[in-house]
Parts: structure tokens; sequence; C-alpha cells
């Protein structure tokens, strides 16, 4: 029995060491929050884009998210709710407002003080194919858990001029089951002319993925409309082509 005794003292310490590694997947699980989308909103800070248009582009979605439409297509949503983040994407990528749950019209607005506030912090050129994989990372590192991630990429440009290729980028993306959307933000001298089409850009080598669509910012009048129709679009799980044919049913 004596001779026993070792054998027995070190099974013991082996249980009383693997427990903590037992109890931290439950524990781990029970830090993790729940939503029904986790969105990044990944939008243009390059070098086209100058102070006044960046605080105009972060108020537009401030307005945006507070807006009582998009609030009701939250709560209407299966879990009440989104994970949102909005990042501001230039050579860098800079975290403007980390992951928030909005659930009610005070975590929204909650969001949008928030936005309005900091310092630029995201310079230089355009790097695409890096501000995609930012966001990617971004959804697979944080503590939310949800059936569907987005990243709606907005911007003004489709160069890349350093870091990853944007066609590389995409595919890993797509590759880990996270839709792209796409917003692009026309200007009057280079919005449609020939060659320089955004829209077949982005439509074309940006967007992919389960469901993905592109809606297009016109000019600064209808920006903000235009994001709040996207985040609607977006938190319902739907495209343009099919709110349109709901709205048909319903006249």
């Amino acid at each position: 029995m004596t001779d026993c005794l070792p054998m027995i003292l070190r099974l013991i310490v082996i249980l009383l060491l693997a427990s903590p590694l037992v109890l931290a997947g439950p524990l781990d699980a029970q830090t993790q929050r729940e939503a029904g989308l986790e969105l990044v909103l990944l939008a243009d800070a390059s070098g086209s884009i100058d102070a006044e248009e960046l605080a105009f582009q972060r108020q537009g979605y401030a307005l945006a998210i507070t807006d009582e439409v998009v609030i009701a297509a939250i709560r209407n949503s299966i879990y009440g709710n989104v994970a949102v983040t909005y990042i501001e994407w230039a050579s860098n990528t800079a975290v403007v407002v980390p992951w928030t749950i909005v659930d009610s019209t005070e975590s929204a607005r909650a969001f949008a003080d928030a936005l309005t506030g900091p310092p630029r912090q995201a310079y230089g050129s355009n790097a695409i194919g890096a501000a995609l994989l930012d966001a990617k990372r971004l959804i697979e590192g944080n503590d939310v858990f949800a059936p569907r991630a987005v990243i709606d990429f907005s911007g003004d440009s489709i160069r890349n001029s350093s870091g990853p290729s944007i066609s590389a980028a995409r595919a890993e993306v797509l590759a880990a089951g996270i839709t792209i959307n796409a917003l692009p933000i026309l200007r009057p001298e280079d919005g449609r002319r020939a060659g320089a089409n955004l829209e077949e850009e982005y439509a074309t080598r940006i967007i992919g993925g389960p469901g993905a669509f592109m809606v297009t910012a016109e000019g600064r009048n209808s920006f903000a409309e235009t994001v709040r129709r996207k985040l609607v679009l977006e938190i319902s799980g739907l495209t343009p082509d099919e709110q349109l044919a709901e709205a048909r049913l319903e006249e």
C-alpha cells in the first residue's frame, strides 16, 4: 500500500493542476457577448479625405445609426442587437470606436457620441488590402459571438498603394465566411468618368460573400441617408433588390 502512495499523490497533483484548464472553457464562454451581427464600419481616411470630409463622414454615420428606422431594424432583428465598430483606413488603420453592442436608442447615441470626438489617427495613401485584413482580425479577435459578420467598406478610390493586394485580402476575408459590402463615395469630378467607374470597380473587386451588395453615396446631401439605408439592409440581412421586392409586396 505504501508503494502506491507516491503514484496516488502524483495523480492528485495532476488533477489539481488540470482543473483550471477544465474550468477555463466555461468561464471564457460566460464572458463572450452575443449579437445578431458583427459589423465593421471601415471608413476612408486616406489622403483624398481632408479633415472636413472626415468629420462629415463620421457625422453621417452618427446620424444614421441613431435614426429611428435603424433602431427599429435592430430591435426587430433576431437577437435584438448588433455589435458595431468604426475603423478608419489609410496607410494604417485606426479604431475610432471599439466593439459596442447597440440594442437601443441610448446605446446608439453613446456610439454616435464616441464617434464624433476622437482625433484623426489614420494617415497616408490607400492600403485597401491591409484594411480588409485588419477588419477580419478585429472580427476574429473580439469577444463577440454572432451568426453573421460583415465588413462595410467605404471609399472614394480603388487604388492600393501599399500592403497586400486587394484580391488576396478579399479572398482571405471571404474564405473566413465574412461578407464584404461596399459604399463607393462618388465625387463630382471623377465618379463615373470613362476608365474610372468606381461603382463597377467596387462591384467586381471589393464586395463578396453571402448576400453582398453595394449602395452608392452620390454626394454630401444624401450621404447620411445612404448610410442609413445600408445599415438597415445589413442589420436585416437583406439586399437592395430584396428590399424593393418587399416594398412591392406591401403596395
